[in-house]
């Protein structure tokens, strides 16, 4: 059983200080039992660093149009049904249950902010003026915000695949991005900069050796990785090689129509 101490010591030996600032991705069931579940992470982390943020996406939110754009890797609602209707975003709809519990934790945690994003919302505690970035079109602006402020991307009991700042260096490498629409404010809304598939993440790991820092924690092991750094590695491997990051499943939308774009290009 996993203690507040054994987490207070792995962040300790990650270098983790007072200052730092950490993007957080987590899976409980990875790490085995954990002595008040993920309120002893959060609470570990916040005796640990400064600033803590974590993706609260909401899909559910999302609603599917009877057309749009092609290439788009979604399939219309062609019925005479028209919308398939999703559940309007409120600041207090729980984070998506596949985030993990801890990014629900650090939703409800006091003191804690967050953005208003209908699809792509971040949670934090002591980040408001991070998260108040995030618009619309640049969702991904808390991530390049703790970049500049060099942040670091934390991994708890899950791989890269994960790691939602791939995302944004794909999107800075110039990777097709796509286009989707949720209920926000009362009314349906484009949201833009949709991002593909991240099944390929892990693939990024041999090319951060040497910057990941790890520190051992019961039966696994945490990574700690500086978000600048991390971004900047993907981004130029992106732009030397078409086929990084993508995953292999031939009938994956997502990446086929990637390929697509930048064979086209």
């Amino acid at each position: 059983m996993l203690t507040y101490r054994d987490f207070i010591k792995a962040f300790q030996e990650l270098g983790l200080i007072s200052e730092s600032q950490v993007l957080v991705h987590t899976s409980l069931s990875a790490l085995g039992g954990i002595a008040g579940g993920a309120e002893t992470i959060a609470g570990a982390l916040l005796a640990t660093v400064s600033v803590v943020i974590t993706p609260t996406f909401t899909t559910k939110t999302m609603i599917i149009p009877p057309f749009g754009p092609e290439d788009n890797a979604i399939h219309y609602d062609s019925s005479n049904q028209g919308e398939t209707i999703g559940e309007p975003f409120r600041i207090d709809l729980p984070a998506d249950r596949a985030l993990g519990e801890l990014a629900e934790v650090i939703r409800r945690y006091p003191r804690a902010y967050r953005s208003n994003h209908p699809l792509l919302s971040f949670a934090g505690v002591n980040a408001k003026d991070l998260l108040s970035t995030q618009s619309l079109e640049d969702p991904w602006a808390p991530i390049r915000r703790l970049a500049d402020s060099d942040g670091d991307v934390l991994l708890i009991g899950v791989d890269h695949r994960a790691n939602v700042s791939l995302h944004y260096a794909g999107l800075l490498a110039g990777r097709k991005q796509f286009l989707r629409w949720a209920i926000w404010d009362g009314k349906v809304v484009e949201v833009p900069n949709w991002p593909g598939c991240s099944r390929g993440f892990h693939s990024i790991a041999p090319k951060l050796e040497g910057v990941v820092r790890e520190a051992p924690l019961g039966s696994t092991s945490l990574q700690a990785i500086p978000l600048r750094d991390l971004v900047n590695i993907a981004k130029g491997w992106i732009r030397e090689d078409p086929e990084a990051l993508l995953c292999q499943d031939p009938d994956c939308e997502y990446c086929r129509i990637v390929r697509a774009s930048q064979n086209a290009n």
